[in-house]
């Protein structure tokens, strides 16, 4: 099912035209150096786009991926930074979300990209997952909640 929502994805919605998008948009920030942060973030997202049925945004705090005090506040800034951008691309989602949702078929991929639609507004120290391996870890993130209470 979920091949079949990438297809779709793909060729009555032209999905592939915003992966590219965004990942070029990602690859020329990384190659600024300076808004390097930014850029990484937009070629996951992008990387998430070309198949967004079969992959997940996750933080890489979620991952257990530690970057040191010194990234932390520079990506901090360039966050800081990127806002009305942000802004400005969630708006455009905003629209081709909405575009989605006036035929029936387009609902399920609207709904797929109004769940990563906060990718836009904070891209930086996310990474793209199988479905699959965000699924794993938000049961992990269940089970250490319910640890929680049994105590």
């Amino acid at each position: 099912m979920a091949s079949l929502g990438n297809v779709l994805w793909y060729f009555p919605f032209l999905g592939f035209i915003n992966a590219i998008f965004t990942y070029l948009l990602g690859l020329v920030l990384t190659l600024t150096v300076v808004a390097s942060p930014i850029g990484r973030g937009l070629m996951e997202y992008g990387k998430f786009l070309f198949a967004p049925f079969t992959r997940a945004m996750v933080s890489t705090a979620e991952l257990g991926i530690q970057h040191n005090k010194l990234w932390q506040a520079y990506s901090t800034i360039v966050r800081i930074i990127y806002t009305p951008f942000g802004i400005f691309l969630a708006v455009l989602a905003v629209f081709q979300i909405a575009g989605l949702f006036i035929s029936i078929v387009g609902i399920p991929a609207a709904v797929v990209l109004a769940k990563s639609l906060g990718t836009y507004f904070n891209p930086v120290n996310k990474k793209c997952v199988s479905q699959k391996a965000a699924e794993e870890l938000q049961r992990r993130k269940a089970v250490r909640e319910l640890d929680k209470f049994s105590k």
